[in-house]
Protein backbone atom coordinates (compact mmCIF):
# COMPACT_ATOMS: atom_id res chain seq x y z
CA UNK A 1 0.00 0.00 0.00
CA UNK A 2 2.58 2.03 0.56
CA UNK A 3 4.48 1.90 -2.41
CA UNK A 4 1.55 2.20 -4.40
CA UNK A 5 0.92 5.55 -2.70
CA UNK A 6 4.27 6.81 -3.25
CA UNK A 7 3.78 5.68 -6.86
CA UNK A 8 0.78 7.72 -7.01
CA UNK A 9 1.92 10.91 -5.30
CA UNK A 10 5.01 10.73 -7.46
CA UNK A 11 3.06 10.67 -10.29
CA UNK A 12 0.59 12.88 -9.60
CA UNK A 13 4.09 15.56 -9.12
CA UNK A 14 5.29 14.48 -12.42
CA UNK A 15 1.85 15.81 -13.95
CA UNK A 16 1.32 18.52 -12.34
CA UNK A 17 5.41 20.21 -12.84
CA UNK A 18 4.46 18.93 -16.85
CA UNK A 19 1.24 21.02 -16.28
CA UNK A 20 3.37 23.66 -14.98
CA UNK A 21 6.50 24.12 -16.93
CA UNK A 22 3.90 24.11 -20.34
CA UNK A 23 1.61 26.78 -18.71
CA UNK A 24 5.19 28.84 -17.98
CA UNK A 25 6.34 28.58 -21.55
CA UNK A 26 2.48 30.11 -22.85
CA UNK A 27 3.45 32.44 -20.54
CA UNK A 28 6.58 33.43 -21.89
CA UNK A 29 5.77 32.90 -25.32
CA UNK A 30 3.21 35.50 -24.81
CA UNK A 31 5.59 38.32 -23.30
CA UNK A 32 8.39 37.30 -26.43
CA UNK A 33 5.03 38.04 -28.67
CA UNK A 34 4.40 41.25 -26.93
CA UNK A 35 8.06 42.20 -27.30
CA UNK A 36 8.71 41.43 -30.66
CA UNK A 37 5.41 43.43 -31.70
CA UNK A 38 6.59 46.31 -30.59
CA UNK A 39 10.63 46.01 -32.13
CA UNK A 40 8.38 44.80 -35.65
CA UNK A 41 5.70 48.52 -34.59
CA UNK A 42 8.38 50.50 -34.17
CA UNK A 43 10.39 50.32 -37.05
CA UNK A 44 11.42 53.39 -38.81
CA UNK A 45 12.63 54.31 -42.39
CA UNK A 46 15.78 53.66 -43.60
CA UNK A 47 18.01 55.69 -45.77
CA UNK A 48 20.14 55.17 -47.78
CA UNK A 49 19.38 51.88 -48.76
CA UNK A 50 22.61 50.40 -49.77
CA UNK A 51 26.40 51.28 -49.15
CA UNK A 52 28.41 53.87 -50.92
CA UNK A 53 32.02 53.95 -50.93
CA UNK A 54 31.45 57.38 -50.31
CA UNK A 55 30.34 57.21 -46.77
CA UNK A 56 33.80 56.28 -46.28
CA UNK A 57 35.51 59.66 -47.00
CA UNK A 58 36.46 61.14 -43.63
CA UNK A 59 36.41 58.25 -41.23
CA UNK A 60 39.14 57.17 -39.35
CA UNK A 61 42.03 54.90 -41.45
CA UNK A 62 41.35 51.49 -39.73
CA UNK A 63 37.43 51.94 -39.20
CA UNK A 64 37.83 52.70 -43.74
CA UNK A 65 40.22 48.82 -43.78
CA UNK A 66 37.04 47.53 -41.58
CA UNK A 67 34.20 48.50 -44.09
CA UNK A 68 36.12 47.85 -47.14
CA UNK A 69 36.75 43.98 -45.74
CA UNK A 70 33.31 43.14 -44.68
CA UNK A 71 30.85 45.08 -46.99
CA UNK A 72 31.02 45.31 -51.02
CA UNK A 73 29.90 48.16 -52.77
CA UNK A 74 26.21 48.15 -52.87
CA UNK A 75 25.22 46.33 -49.95
CA UNK A 76 21.99 46.45 -48.97
CA UNK A 77 21.38 48.00 -45.32
CA UNK A 78 20.12 45.29 -42.64
CA UNK A 79 17.20 46.66 -41.52
CA UNK A 80 15.90 43.39 -38.95
CA UNK A 81 17.92 40.56 -38.16
CA UNK A 82 16.54 37.14 -36.77
CA UNK A 83 19.36 34.67 -34.92
CA UNK A 84 19.97 31.45 -33.32
CA UNK A 85 22.84 31.00 -30.17
CA UNK A 86 24.21 29.02 -28.33
CA UNK A 87 26.93 28.75 -25.72
CA UNK A 88 27.47 28.79 -21.93
CA UNK A 89 26.50 31.44 -19.36
CA UNK A 90 28.48 31.86 -15.93
CA UNK A 91 25.51 32.36 -13.28
CA UNK A 92 28.22 33.39 -10.38
CA UNK A 93 29.75 36.75 -10.08
CA UNK A 94 32.63 35.47 -8.04
CA UNK A 95 32.98 31.74 -9.30
CA UNK A 96 32.93 29.70 -12.23
CA UNK A 97 29.52 28.31 -13.05
CA UNK A 98 29.13 28.02 -16.29
CA UNK A 99 25.45 26.68 -17.51
CA UNK A 100 24.57 25.45 -20.86
CA UNK A 101 21.85 28.28 -23.02
CA UNK A 102 20.15 28.43 -26.30
CA UNK A 103 18.98 31.65 -27.33
CA UNK A 104 16.66 33.09 -30.52
CA UNK A 105 17.43 36.65 -30.73
CA UNK A 106 15.03 39.84 -33.05
CA UNK A 107 17.38 42.50 -33.73
CA UNK A 108 15.70 46.51 -35.69
CA UNK A 109 18.16 48.66 -36.75
CA UNK A 110 15.88 51.79 -37.07
CA UNK A 111 14.41 52.40 -34.67
CA UNK A 112 17.45 50.33 -32.79
CA UNK A 113 16.04 47.98 -30.40
CA UNK A 114 16.42 43.94 -30.20
CA UNK A 115 15.13 41.17 -27.71
CA UNK A 116 17.14 38.26 -26.26
CA UNK A 117 14.86 35.60 -25.63
CA UNK A 118 17.27 32.74 -24.00
CA UNK A 119 16.83 29.53 -21.74
CA UNK A 120 19.70 28.84 -19.53
CA UNK A 121 19.62 25.41 -17.48
CA UNK A 122 19.80 25.33 -14.30
CA UNK A 123 19.47 21.67 -13.18
CA UNK A 124 18.24 18.95 -15.81
CA UNK A 125 14.79 19.54 -16.60
CA UNK A 126 14.75 22.64 -15.35
CA UNK A 127 15.40 26.42 -17.40
CA UNK A 128 15.57 30.01 -16.39
CA UNK A 129 13.90 31.92 -18.97
CA UNK A 130 15.36 35.19 -19.82
CA UNK A 131 14.47 38.26 -21.86
CA UNK A 132 16.87 40.58 -22.04
CA UNK A 133 15.37 43.90 -24.17
CA UNK A 134 16.07 47.08 -25.50
CA UNK A 135 12.79 48.49 -27.04
CA UNK A 136 11.76 51.98 -28.33
CA UNK A 137 13.68 53.57 -25.82
CA UNK A 138 13.51 50.98 -22.90
CA UNK A 139 16.13 48.61 -21.45
CA UNK A 140 14.94 45.70 -19.97
CA UNK A 141 15.79 42.46 -18.02
CA UNK A 142 13.77 39.64 -16.79
CA UNK A 143 14.21 36.97 -15.51
CA UNK A 144 11.79 33.62 -14.38
CA UNK A 145 12.74 29.99 -13.44
CA UNK A 146 10.34 27.89 -16.00
CA UNK A 147 8.48 31.09 -17.08
CA UNK A 148 7.16 31.01 -13.73
CA UNK A 149 8.82 32.42 -11.04
CA UNK A 150 10.13 35.92 -11.79
CA UNK A 151 14.10 36.08 -10.24
CA UNK A 152 14.75 39.49 -11.92
CA UNK A 153 12.23 42.43 -12.98
CA UNK A 154 14.61 45.23 -14.16
CA UNK A 155 12.69 47.56 -16.70
CA UNK A 156 12.27 51.27 -17.26
CA UNK A 157 15.06 52.97 -15.75
CA UNK A 158 17.56 55.18 -17.55
CA UNK A 159 20.48 52.77 -16.29
CA UNK A 160 18.80 50.15 -18.16
CA UNK A 161 18.33 51.71 -21.30
CA UNK A 162 22.00 52.70 -21.27
CA UNK A 163 23.25 49.08 -20.45
CA UNK A 164 21.17 47.77 -23.40
CA UNK A 165 22.13 49.90 -25.93
CA UNK A 166 25.59 49.07 -25.21
CA UNK A 167 24.72 46.11 -26.09
CA UNK A 168 22.48 46.41 -29.32
CA UNK A 169 25.84 48.74 -30.10
CA UNK A 170 28.52 45.86 -29.40
CA UNK A 171 26.29 43.16 -31.55
CA UNK A 172 26.60 45.57 -34.65
CA UNK A 173 29.71 43.35 -36.07
CA UNK A 174 27.05 41.29 -36.61
CA UNK A 175 25.02 43.87 -38.78
CA UNK A 176 27.58 45.62 -39.94
CA UNK A 177 25.99 48.08 -42.06
CA UNK A 178 24.26 49.70 -38.90
CA UNK A 179 27.72 50.83 -38.28
CA UNK A 180 28.09 53.46 -41.13
CA UNK A 181 27.65 56.70 -40.13
CA UNK A 182 24.70 57.27 -42.32
CA UNK A 183 23.14 55.13 -39.72
CA UNK A 184 23.75 57.22 -36.99
CA UNK A 185 27.43 55.88 -35.90
CA UNK A 186 30.03 58.99 -35.13
CA UNK A 187 33.55 57.85 -35.33
CA UNK A 188 36.59 59.24 -33.90
CA UNK A 189 39.94 58.56 -34.57
CA UNK A 190 42.19 56.95 -31.98
CA UNK A 191 45.72 55.28 -33.24
CA UNK A 192 46.28 53.04 -36.46
CA UNK A 193 44.25 49.97 -34.46
CA UNK A 194 41.35 51.41 -32.85
CA UNK A 195 39.00 53.98 -32.77
CA UNK A 196 35.79 55.20 -30.97
CA UNK A 197 32.38 55.40 -31.80
CA UNK A 198 29.65 56.88 -30.13
CA UNK A 199 25.61 56.42 -31.23
CA UNK A 200 22.69 58.38 -29.43
CA UNK A 201 18.77 56.83 -29.20
CA UNK A 202 17.36 59.87 -27.61
CA UNK A 203 17.66 60.51 -24.93
CA UNK A 204 20.35 57.81 -24.49
CA UNK A 205 24.03 58.31 -25.65
CA UNK A 206 26.95 55.28 -25.44
CA UNK A 207 30.13 54.57 -26.96
CA UNK A 208 32.65 52.35 -27.46
CA UNK A 209 35.98 51.57 -28.41
CA UNK A 210 36.63 49.52 -30.97
CA UNK A 211 39.76 47.79 -31.89
CA UNK A 212 40.74 45.97 -34.92
CA UNK A 213 42.88 43.19 -36.27
CA UNK A 214 45.50 42.79 -38.95
CA UNK A 215 43.08 41.54 -41.48
CA UNK A 216 41.01 44.34 -40.44
CA UNK A 217 37.91 42.94 -38.71
CA UNK A 218 36.56 44.51 -35.57
CA UNK A 219 38.35 41.92 -32.19
CA UNK A 220 37.22 43.65 -29.49
CA UNK A 221 35.15 46.33 -28.38
CA UNK A 222 34.94 48.41 -24.74
CA UNK A 223 32.88 50.25 -22.78
CA UNK A 224 34.29 52.58 -19.91
CA UNK A 225 31.33 52.30 -17.98
CA UNK A 226 28.13 50.01 -18.78
CA UNK A 227 25.45 49.87 -16.04
CA UNK A 228 25.07 46.97 -14.33
CA UNK A 229 22.33 47.93 -11.72
CA UNK A 230 21.17 51.04 -10.69
CA UNK A 231 24.07 52.05 -8.86
CA UNK A 232 27.09 50.06 -10.59
CA UNK A 233 28.84 51.04 -13.66
CA UNK A 234 32.05 49.38 -14.13
CA UNK A 235 34.23 48.63 -17.56
CA UNK A 236 32.68 46.27 -19.95
CA UNK A 237 34.52 44.24 -22.72
CA UNK A 238 34.08 41.40 -25.46
CA UNK A 239 35.73 39.57 -28.12
CA UNK A 240 35.08 38.30 -31.55
CA UNK A 241 36.08 35.55 -33.86
CA UNK A 242 35.12 33.13 -36.64
CA UNK A 243 34.29 35.59 -39.32
CA UNK A 244 32.34 33.92 -42.24
CA UNK A 245 30.94 35.15 -45.06
CA UNK A 246 26.92 35.35 -44.75
CA UNK A 247 24.80 37.25 -47.03
CA UNK A 248 27.91 38.92 -48.64
CA UNK A 249 28.88 40.11 -44.99
CA UNK A 250 32.01 39.40 -43.19
CA UNK A 251 30.49 38.97 -39.54
CA UNK A 252 31.86 36.88 -36.68
CA UNK A 253 30.08 33.88 -35.22
CA UNK A 254 31.84 33.54 -31.78
CA UNK A 255 32.44 35.59 -29.15
CA UNK A 256 33.13 36.68 -25.60
CA UNK A 257 31.88 39.22 -22.82
CA UNK A 258 32.63 40.34 -19.56
CA UNK A 259 32.87 42.99 -16.81
CA UNK A 260 36.09 44.33 -16.21
CA UNK A 261 37.55 43.84 -12.37
CA UNK A 262 40.72 45.17 -10.89
CA UNK A 263 42.03 41.88 -10.97
CA UNK A 264 40.92 41.39 -14.32
CA UNK A 265 38.07 40.35 -16.66
CA UNK A 266 35.15 38.03 -15.35
CA UNK A 267 33.47 36.53 -18.54
CA UNK A 268 29.90 35.65 -18.29
CA UNK A 269 29.23 34.74 -21.72
CA UNK A 270 30.79 32.52 -23.99
CA UNK A 271 28.29 31.78 -27.40
CA UNK A 272 27.90 31.37 -31.33
CA UNK A 273 25.82 32.60 -33.88
CA UNK A 274 24.26 28.91 -35.08
CA UNK A 275 21.60 30.43 -37.50
CA UNK A 276 21.52 33.92 -38.66
CA UNK A 277 19.01 35.77 -41.33
CA UNK A 278 18.67 39.09 -42.35
CA UNK A 279 15.75 41.50 -43.64
CA UNK A 280 17.39 44.30 -45.97
CA UNK A 281 15.79 47.59 -46.45
CA UNK A 282 14.19 47.55 -49.98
Amino acid sequence: MLIKSIVIITGSVIILFGIASLYGKYQWQLETDRLRDRLTNGKQTINPKTYDLKELEGLPDPVQRFFRVVLKEGQPIVAAVNLSQQGIFNMSETAAKWSPFTATQLVTTQRPGFDWDARIQMAPGVSAFVHDAYVLGAGSLHASLLGLFTVADVRGTPQAAQGELLRFFAEMPWYPTALLPSQGVRWEAIDDTSARATLTDAPTTVSLLFRFNAQGTIETMRAEARYRDKLTAMPWSGRFWNYSVCNEMLIPLEGEVGWEYPDGIRLYYKGKVTEINYEFVT
